[in-house]
């Protein structure tokens, strides 16, 4: 059986965490900060956890994670 490629976007994007589930950054960091609020962006910090339906087809693209 020949070795499975790895989807170069998923790899850049995703992490698998020490428990098994996948983690993401969270979109809206990168400019115009200044018209978000406190509270927005300090839940924009965090790192976001995959629901079961969509982590399925990410896993497909990593095969090896």
């Amino acid at each position: 059986m020949p070795k499975l490629k790895t989807h170069s976007a998923t790899k850049k994007r995703f992490k698998v965490t020490g428990t098994g589930k996948i983690s993401y950054k969270k979109s809206g960091r990168g400019h115009l900060l200044s018209t978000k609020n406190s509270k927005r962006l300090r839940t924009l910090r965090k790192k976001g956890i995959l629901l079961p339906g969509i982590e399925a087809h990410v896993r497909k693209m990593l095969p090896y994670a």
